[in-house]
């Protein structure tokens, strides 16, 4: 791929003055509206990862930007120390937009998660009286739920956790999409589980979509042994599988949600975990907390976000364009090509890698076509464009996909 003098220069000053922990497309982004990014030369390309969705209502939304840009001239921050005039607003909207009695206001997709992990804890201890420290909760294999050191012990990717220990015990591994698996856990030791946490679809897996019926499944299973039900929809969430949430697909309904990316449209850092009275309120005042969750700038950037969501019919736009989209996409003819799964616009491409030709460089030909997607493994390329993409401009890009499959 032909990188420019002038994107280089940037591609340089990362690498001699930032961490290496990232391994970027060799593209240097300075623009971006609605479903399109611009590079610094001036190249427009197709956003297919939406930011791992947190851009589910475009770069650079108006409203958003609005609801930002105006508070920002009044508040910006106090901290939890002091009441705001936006927070309380902010959760009684969300409450009530997504249906629970409690909002905890955090930053990052991980904080949700460790705070989610935290409230269930304390759950097992406060109110199914499991003995002290002797917690239990059950985890998937292929998970990704975040980067800290409780999460990354979660995890069965070297990657994640190698070199990292030792690590915080009081987790269960088991194969994701087997419920005999979780029923044996259950069965042995379900009296000191107090949660299972999981995606409803595994995103960095590869946009792993389970068995129908695998998440009433878990469930139920969860609450015969009075465990907790945890949905991490942090990528899944927010409309992007055509469903405000991708557990609704099978009528679920969660003890606990864990939410972020698009929960502010990509403007801010802003997650949450939603819960009713019962687990949310286990926890006292000074028992958690964050200096920035739930700050000004979030309340108000958040209630923004939802109201696009809302208002602008982002879920169905989803669900209709995704079934284009995999439609379109299973008829591609190329050795490469293997097959498209997903749902909503939370999509993969599955290849066959051969003659020294993996995912990356395929990633890498879209990119000089004008379009804009990652590996998330050698052979899997995830498609996730912001739900606000038009049926033209999607059938577009798919033709820019099938192109490069069809002429590598």
């Amino acid at each position: 791929m032909n990188i420019t003098p002038n994107a280089q220069k940037y591609i340089d000053q990362e690498d001699r003055y930032g961490a290496h922990n990232y391994h970027p497309l060799p593209v240097v982004l300075s623009k971006g509206k609605g479903a399109f990014v611009w590079d610094v030369d001036g190249k427009r390309y197709f956003d297919f990862l939406s930011a791992y969705s947190a851009v589910n209502q475009g770069h650079c939304h108006p409203k958003i930007v609005k609801a930002l840009t105006d508070q920002a001239q009044n508040l910006c921050l106090t901290s939890r120390a002091f009441y705001n005039d936006c927070l309380g607003p902010y959760e009684e909207f969300a409450t009530k937009f997504f249906g629970y009695d409690k909002l905890l206001p955090m930053n990052s997709g991980a904080e949700a998660v460790e705070t989610a992990l935290k409230l269930a804890r304390r759950w097992g201890y406060v109110v199914k009286g499991i003995p002290e420290n002797e917690a239990l909760i059950v985890v998937c294999d292929g998970n990704f739920h975040g980067r800290t050191i409780t999460i990354v012990t979660m995890s069965n990717d070297p990657d994640s956790y190698y070199n990292y220990g030792p690590f915080t015990p009081g987790f269960i591994k088991i194969p994701y999409n087997d419920t005999e698996s979780l029923k044996s856990v259950l069965d042995e030791k379900g009296d000191k589980v107090c949660a299972m946490i999981v995606e409803p679809i595994q995103g960095e897996a590869g946009v792993y979509v389970p068995d129908d019926g695998y998440i009433k499944k878990c469930y139920d299973l969860c609450h015969a042994h009075n465990v907790l039900f945890i949905a991490d929809e942090v990528q899944t969430g927010i409309a992007r599988t055509g469903k405000m949430f991708a557990c609704d697909h099978e009528g679920v309904r969660p003890d606990m949600i864990t939410i972020g990316k698009a929960l502010s449209g990509g403007v801010l850092p802003v997650s949450a975990v939603l819960a009713d009275d019962e687990i949310m309120l286990t926890i006292k005042p000074g028992e958690h907390g964050s200096t920035f969750g739930g700050f000004p700038l979030a309340a108000k950037v958040a209630v923004a976000a939802l109201e696009v969501i809302r208002d602008e019919h982002l879920t169905e736009n989803a669900a209709r364009l995704g079934v284009i989209f995999r439609e379109e996409i299973s008829k591609i003819k190329s050795p490469y090509f293997k097959s498209v799964r997903g749902k909503g616009l939370l999509n993969a491409v599955i290849t066959e890698p051969q003659n020294g030709i993996e995912a990356w460089d395929i990633c890498l030909k879209m990119a000089e076509k004008g379009l804009l997607a990652k590996p998330t493994h050698r052979h899997i390329i995830r498609f996730a464009p912001p739900l606000v993409i038009t049926e033209d401009q999607l059938r577009e890009a798919i033709g820019i996909i099938k192109e490069v499959f069809e002429t590598i």
